[in-house]
């Protein structure tokens, strides 16, 4: 994912998100809807969240220096990282606390219709920006099913927006429903059990960014995909015979770092072996643009003993 392309996604995200929060507290106010209340600090964590992601991508241009000569790409997973901490902690923790007490003491709505007018504009808002993460990601996701992409993804904004996006989205239902059941009913518990699944919802989406964002952090190797490419271009049939082995890892999103031990033809001559060295570099740049830095190590290859 080019960083322009995540952006595009996280500041949509962020635009919908800061004004929805300013619409939902208003909403709170009027009507003193624990689910608003929930859906307030929700929005108001996801905004958070865009501005947590677009200070990632800043902090992972910075240049490499002696103390870190790969670079600052991982900033990007870190800040990843805090945002699932700030949506769990934040948004899934208050909302479960909001709803186990408005259940266990329930509060009459006021003006309920226009937490339901809030809600609505707050669903067209949060469909504008799970349509643009969506468009964003297509080129990346491929054929693969949008699971798959979220799980094998190495880069981590549109992912955690599309998942945040997704839980706004039901979150907003949830609400909605709470909301509505508290009207037709006249029992205001509606609204807390709404609250509670909003809590819910939102632990389970963190969690799952949680152990994803840590996945990244500890270091991701190349996809299958990728890892097939590369060793493919390492080997030309002539000046390197096989790939003894390779190991691969994810610098940041954008930058993968390839070391292998290749077999090079035996009798091969220093200006040989270094052109060979050359060439498969190229190639494996060629196949895999992100794999930008490359250690290649020539060896001949030497069957085990019987």
């Amino acid at each position: 994912m080019s960083a322009s392309g995540g952006k595009k996604a996280i500041v949509a995200a962020l635009t919908a998100n800061a004004g929805i929060a300013v619409a939902k507290f208003a909403g709170f106010l009027i009507t003193g809807s624990s689910s608003m209340l929930a859906e307030s600090v929700h929005s108001v964590a996801d905004t958070s969240n865009q501005g947590l992601l677009l200070l990632g991508q800043s902090r992972a241009n910075r240049a490499a220096t002696k103390l870190h000569p790969f670079g600052y790409g991982r900033n990007r997973y870190f800040y990843s990282f805090v945002v699932a901490l700030v949506l769990f902690t934040l948004g899934s923790m208050f909302a479960l606390y909001e709803g186990i007490h408005k259940i266990q003491h329930p509060e009459d709505l006021s003006s309920p219709m226009v937490a339901v007018v809030i809600l609505l504009i707050a669903i067209g808002l949060e469909t504008y920006s799970f349509l643009t993460a969506v468009k964003e990601s297509r080129p990346l996701k491929g054929k693969a099913g949008w699971w798959r992409f979220i799980r094998t993804s190495r880069s981590p904004e549109l992912p955690v927006v599309l998942l945040e996006d997704t839980g706004a989205l039901v979150g907003l239902v949830l609400a909605l429903g709470g909301v509505g059941l508290s009207m037709l009913t006249g029992n205001p518990v509606f609204d807390g059990i709404g609250t509670l699944c909003i809590g819910v919802l939102l632990g389970v989406i963190a969690v799952i960014l949680i152990i994803e964002m840590k996945s990244l952090l500890i270091g991701e190797g190349a996809t299958e995909d990728e890892e097939e490419r590369i060793l493919a271009a390492l080997v030309d049939g002539s000046k390197i015979d096989r790939v003894i082995h390779c190991k691969t890892q994810y610098l940041g999103p954008e930058e993968l770092l390839v070391a292998a031990k290749v077999a090079v033809a035996p009798g091969s001559d220093i200006e040989t072996i270094a052109a060979a060295i050359d060439e498969a570099e190229a190639r494996v740049r060629a196949a895999v643009p992100m794999a930008r830095v490359i250690y290649l190590e020539p060896d001949l290859y030497r069957t085990a003993p019987a």
